[in-house]
């Protein structure tokens, strides 16, 4: 099994730019297809962006596409979230997910068995 945990969430102004860490256990990592969610209270958890195990691809939420970047360095066992000219609508709890050697359905958290704690990030106007 892999634990994750967020980091590098925080407060800042519309425009501004945050970079997120997911930390994972375990020397597999790479094997591992990584996502990003984010959910607001009340709500499901909304797909961001994920990275695929294999080939390294990437996919975006149409909200996000542009903005975000996901990239991951397997030798520190760390994904990342890079958000760009972020708004007040970006303002949610961010969630890390990992799932063992995933291609399909990558945008749906049921797909994913393992997660985060999360960590908040607030935009303000």
């Amino acid at each position: 099994q892999v634990q994750l945990v967020e980091s590098g969430g925080g407060l800042v102004q519309a425009g501004a730019s945050l970079r997120l860490s997911c930390a994972a256990s375990g020397r597999t990592f790479s094997s591992y297809t990584m996502a990003w969610f984010r959910q607001a209270p009340g709500k499901e958890r909304e797909f961001v962006a994920v990275i695929i195990w294999s080939a390294g691809n990437t996919y975006y939420a149409d909200s996000v596409k542009g903005r975000f970047t996901i990239s991951r360095d397997n030798t520190k066992n760390t994904i990342y979230l890079q958000m760009n000219n972020l708004q007040p609508e970006d303002t949610t709890v961010y969630y890390c997910a990992a799932e063992f050697r995933i291609y399909y359905s990558h945008s749906s958290q049921y797909q994913y068995d393992y997660w985060g704690q999360g960590t908040q990030v607030t935009v303000s106007s």
